[in-house]
């Protein structure tokens, strides 16, 4: 197995040391689980507390055989090696089950967020030609109009009864099955980019994703794991950061997660659930850690964190203190995408976290600024946040998607899409999306910065800055703010707010433009869309004309 990352006394002695250790056949199902089970299979895998309190627990000895049950049934309804199966499911023991039988099947696992419509559902089925869904009674009643339109979909297995019922089928199935003797860089996954850039592609990933994941799980959570740990998160696992970044890491290493989801995030039910089962570990979304500071909760006497990693969106200055001052740990902030995933961190137990920065390049990944070329730029200059191939973390390719592969790297540089720059000691810092960044009077700006900076003021709880068009300075900057309980919206509060930021900033990033709304638009994945923001700001300014 790869090696983990051991404690060194500094960056460049971890990083120089690392090698990647990836065998030529592996399977992410008989990883995760089926070794730890030989080797005890009272082992604790799985805790999990639905929305009514109850709790149950699986060992990895139970995962294994429930999960061989469930391989079976897969092949017992025609599904073969390369076949595709949705999960339409929220975080619970029926999702990492249908995962690991999946992978231990051969299959391609296609998780699905159980927010999705119709119209998600039916692009990201048709696209893959999933043959079978497992889901439950709710989001089954979803698919129905669509099966004529889906001609792949055989069966849909839901969880909570119906025709095709997924627990009795497991008790009827044998409960050893042999995985699938699978290549690392065989399918393995689909998982479908958020689509603010475009329509959702389908980043078809290898077995060897997982390995490739490791280290940059391992760092931004202090060289984990550590005795006593056990993770959660908040987000989905239908989704990169909640399935790679959590649950098949942590099962790796053989330590148990916490399976919880509620239908909203609940910033003082969140800090209890932590405290009452002894999370040690978890990953934060931005937008969880911001609501919890809006919510101005402090956390009960149990809560007892040992690692906080955060990545999606750059947290700043005001966040990273109120959450050492409130949670006690340092927020490592990290950062990846679908396509390629967990490649900059921070660990404010090997290196000083620099407030604004994502970090440095995890060990292992080779990770650059570099011009639309993919030539390498020096420091300082902006640019775009590129990895170089070939890397086991990196994804096979789009599905179905051969140009948009294609046009996703420059040479061996793979391109984010995202703008950057390193500073000259090699911390990596964060613009923004290429069509984020806002050109105002011959400057180039990011939003993250000025989203710090309004953060810091006392009424704001949650900000967003786009640019739109400005006859004389090509774009100015807007906010759209978030007000905290106990402010109201009135135009003494917005000038005073252009005056924070400009007094705090410079003069050519105050927001000319303040508006007051009850909320943000976010992708699933707590992102903000601000391409919404500037259609909403050039359907005003229409309305202004007219």
């Amino acid at each position: 197995m790869p090696p983990m990352l051991q404690p060194a006394r500094d960056y460049a002695a971890l990083a120089g040391g690392f090698r990647w250790s990836v065998p030529d056949r592996f399977n992410i199902g008989a990883d995760v689980v089926d070794r730890h089970a030989a080797a005890d299979p009272t082992r604790p895998a799985l805790i999990w507390e639905d929305e009514a309190g109850r709790v149950g627990r699986l060992t990895f000895g139970e995962v294994a055989r429930l999960s061989n049950r469930l391989a079976n049934v897969f092949a017992g309804l025609g599904l073969v090696r390369g076949d595709r199966v949705g999960i339409l499911l929220a975080q619970g023991p029926e999702t990492a089950l249908a995962h690991v039988a999946a992978y231990k099947a051969g299959l391609v696992a296609v998780p699905l967020f159980t927010l999705f419509g119709p119209e998600a559902l039916e692009f990201r089925l048709g696209d893959c030609g999933a043959g079978l869904v497992v889901t439950d009674l709710e989001n089954a009643a979803k698919l129905g109009p669509l099966r004529d339109r889906l001609p792949a979909l055989r069966h849909v297995v839901t969880i909570d009864g119906g025709d095709l019922a997924f627990w009795p089928l497991l008790e009827r199935a044998a409960d050893r099955f042999a995985a699938t003797d699978t290549a690392a860089d065989d399918p393995a996954l689909i998982i479908y980019t958020s689509g603010t850039t475009g329509p959702p592609k389908g980043a078809l990933h290898a077995h060897r994703v997982l390995l490739g994941h490791l280290p940059g799980v391992e760092l931004p959570h202090e060289f984990f794991p550590q005795p006593g740990d056990l993770f959660w998160t908040p987000a989905d696992w239908a989704w990169i950061g909640g399935l790679l970044d959590v649950l098949l890491p942590a099962w790796h290493h053989g330590v148990p997660v916490l399976a919880h989801r509620a239908r909203r995030f609940d910033p003082e039910a969140a800090l209890a659930l932590m405290a009452r089962h002894g999370v040690r570990n978890v990953f934060f979304p931005p937008t969880a850690l911001k609501l919890l500071r809006q919510s101005g909760g402090r956390p009960p006497a149990g809560l007892r964190l040992r690692s906080v990693g955060s990545g999606g969106e750059t947290l700043g200055t005001e966040l990273l203190d109120w959450a050492r001052a409130t949670l006690g740990v340092t927020v490592n902030e990290f950062y990846g995408q679908t396509e390629c995933n967990l490649v900059v961190a921070n660990c404010a137990g090997l290196f000083p976290v620099r407030p604004g920065s994502m970090g440095r390049p995890v060990p292992g990944h080779d990770v650059a600024i570099v011009d639309a070329t993919g030539t390498p730029l020096p420091p300082g200059e902006t640019g775009n946040i590129a990895i170089r191939r070939p890397d086991p973390v990196m994804f096979l390719g789009y599905w179905n998607n051969p140009a948009a592969t294609v046009a996703k790297f420059a040479g061996d540089w793979m391109l984010t899409g995202d703008l950057g720059r390193a500073d000259g000691d090699g911390w990596l810092y964060y613009v923004g999306r290429d069509d984020d960044v806002i050109t105002s009077a011959g400057y180039r700006i990011g939003p993250g910065e000025i989203e710090d900076c309004l953060l810091g003021h006392p009424a704001v709880a949650m900000a967003a800055v786009v640019g739109v068009p400005d006859p004389v300075r090509t774009e100015a900057i807007m906010a759209w703010l978030v007000l905290k309980d106990g402010h109201a919206p009135s135009d003494a509060l917005a000038d005073e707010i252009r005056r924070w930021v400009r007094t705090r900033l410079a003069a050519h990033e105050y927001p000319r433009h303040v508006a007051f709304v009850e909320a943000l638009p976010m992708t699933a994945t707590g992102k903000i869309v601000r391409r919404e923001l500037r259609r909403r700001a050039a359907e005003e300014s229409r309305g202004a004309a007219n």
